[in-house]
């Protein structure tokens, strides 16, 4: 007996996820319908079956990741936790977030230029806002409470932070001996105690 064909939703799940592939290797605007699904081994015409149009899967793909990365911070934010503490933990949670979405946070990296053109978009600017947010208010508290230093501006040293964790999708690849945790933790360590093995 044949294999039974997919479900319609099991469907809708191969598209994206091979078009976030796509999207990440080459770019939203590069990537075909086309491409996405010859991937997927199906006729273009097929695709509209599951989904209205490429920026649809665009926005299904970001928002998932979105709502984990809004889940995570906000368990963070919530705890009685020391400035250092939160902030170690808006680490882990930004790069375990990026393992589970690696795909999605490739693309929001390379592409918010472009899809901030189009329609259905303009919520990124919030989304980019929330996250600043969420990180400059645990610094400001940390350099209120004296546990940071008061003579960096706090916009600088969360600008050094997020790109080093966010970027880090371009390379980072987690495994056995060096997983998601043990990257977070060295990560946070680096920036709250420096790299210098002597005592300052």
């Amino acid at each position: 007996m044949g294999q039974a064909p997919a479900a319609t939703g099991d469907r809708r799940v191969v598209i994206r996820d091979a078009a976030a592939e796509l999207f990440a290797a080459k770019g939203v605007a590069a990537t075909t319908v086309r491409e996405i699904a010859d991937a997927v081994g199906i006729l273009s015409g097929s695709l509209y079956h599951h989904f209205t149009s490429k920026q649809a899967i665009v926005e299904e793909i970001l928002t998932d990741y979105f709502d984990d990365l809004q889940k995570s911070y906000t368990e963070v934010l919530a705890q009685q936790a020391t400035p250092a503490d939160r902030l170690r933990n808006l680490v882990r949670a930004s790069l375990a977030t990026v393992h589970r979405h690696p795909y999605a946070a490739e693309i929001y990296q390379g592409d918010y230029g472009y899809l901030q053109s189009l329609p259905h978009f303009d919520y990124l600017k919030g989304v980019a806002s929330l996250v600043q947010r969420a990180w400059l208010d645990v610094i400001n508290d940390g350099v209120a409470t004296g546990d940071f230093r008061h003579d960096v501006d706090p916009r600088v040293f969360y600008r050094l932070m997020r790109d080093a964790v966010w970027l880090s999708v371009r390379w980072y690849r987690p495994r056995g001996a060096y997983p998601v945790a043990r990257f977070a933790d060295d990560a946070a360590d680096i920036f709250l105690h420096g790299f210098s093995a002597r005592p300052s």
